[in-house]
């Protein structure tokens, strides 16, 4: 090679490392399942670089922020924290969005799965240590998705989330649960060893408490470890207190999966 270029690569090299660990900042990408291309965010934080494996989090949004303009996603729970707070969050932060008319399952379940398999891949995340989070909409998708896949996740945050249909919006559930079972017995049961942190508020009228609680006492029953936190007088914006809480990423980041072989 000649030095002329071998100096080139050299300083090309240099830059993209100087650039990988610079400031935390959001990049777009897509993943494509069915044939047809989905659009999500990235949180990459302070300092990342490929020399190391990172811890990822997935979140789900609400069902407000459901669409197709990779923006709406970033308005409500997790990406605005960590516009205040992100310079000291050392994590990846896979942030996809459900198409319109879409809950977590089906569709949107496989894209947010393909979307964190992918974000692992490119940002060096460690398997041992992917995490779960989701707010209303996205809290009943945590609990699809901590169901549905109960080897994957380290440890789940789900805020004012619920796991039988509201009366107002009976489209939005989770699916799976058989019929004439207890369904939070059932779920304590399926979720496996995963730690849970339930959070909601007192005052919730959008997504009542009532299923949350029932899904705390059924995990404490099978001496699951999960934490259950209720605001008193707060309505459904709970995952504002809950992601302020200097406790959660401590806890959330201290578990992590039995080593096992890289995909």
């Amino acid at each position: 090679m000649r030095p002329r270029l071998a100096l080139l690569l050299l300083l090309s090299l240099f830059c993209c490392c100087v650039h990988a660990a610079g400031s935390a900042r959001w990049v777009e990408r897509s993943a494509t399942v069915g044939g047809l291309a989905y659009r999500y965010q990235v949180f990459v934080p302070v300092g990342w670089t490929p020399a190391r494996r990172w811890p990822v989090v997935l979140f789900l949004h609400g069902s407000g922020e459901r669409g197709d303009d990779n923006r709406k996603q970033l308005s409500q729970g997790l990406p605005p924290w960590l516009r205040e707070h992100g310079a000291n969050f050392s994590a990846v932060v896979v942030v996809p969005q459900a198409p319109e008319s879409h809950d977590w399952n089906g569709i949107a379940e496989a894209m947010a799965m393909r979307a964190l398999d992918d974000s692992v891949r490119e940002f060096h995340g460690d398997r041992r240590r992917l995490y779960l989070t989701g707010l209303s909409m996205g809290g009943f998708g945590a609990w699809q998705l901590a169901l549905d896949h109960p080897h994957v996740f380290a440890a789940a945050a789900i805020i004012c989330g619920a796991i039988l249909p509201l009366p107002d919006e009976l489209s939005l559930l989770v699916e799976g649960i058989p019929p004439k079972v207890d369904p939070y017995a059932w779920v304590a049961a399926h979720i496996g060893a995963l730690p849970v942190w339930i959070f909601h508020g007192a005052a919730d009228d959008v997504v009542p408490p009532a299923d949350d609680r029932r899904l705390y006492a059924a995990l404490q029953a099978r001496h699951a470890e999960v934490r259950y936190t209720e605001f008193p007088g707060v309505n459904h914006g709970s995952w504002v207190p809950a992601y302020a809480l200097p406790e959660l990423w401590p806890w959330m980041f201290s578990h992590r999966l039995a080593a096992r072989a890289e995909r």
